[in-house]
């Protein structure tokens, strides 16, 4: 029983993370136009990851997109500018999709 309760802690502790970060980007509506395996209005949050893999300034690059918006590198369909997304909580977000994979 010890076993099994330390097993589950652990697996929450790392599942709980992920979860915030999903959460987060729920409440602050990415999840309207994003998917974290699919292509919707924007590009899946893996294709995202994919594409910045190895970049270093990967994080401050998606973040500044995450607040200002962006055109041009997904194709015609724009990114809208999300004002009400600050600083902290767009670099959380932004290394959170760096995970997907």
């Amino acid at each position: 029983m010890k076993r099994t309760l330390i097993t589950l802690a652990m697996m929450l502790s790392v599942a709980a993370p992920a979860m915030a970060d999903m959460a987060l980007a729920t409440s602050k509506n990415c999840m309207a136009c994003h998917a974290v395996d699919k292509k919707l209005v924007g590009p899946s949050y893996k294709d995202v990851a994919a594409k910045y893999a190895g970049q270093k300034d990967a994080v401050d690059k998606l973040a500044t997109k995450i607040i200002k918006g962006g055109s041009g590198v997904w194709g015609p369909v724009p990114m809208p500018a999300n004002a009400q997304v600050n600083d902290a909580d767009a670099k959380k977000l932004a290394a959170w999709v760096l995970t997907q994979k």
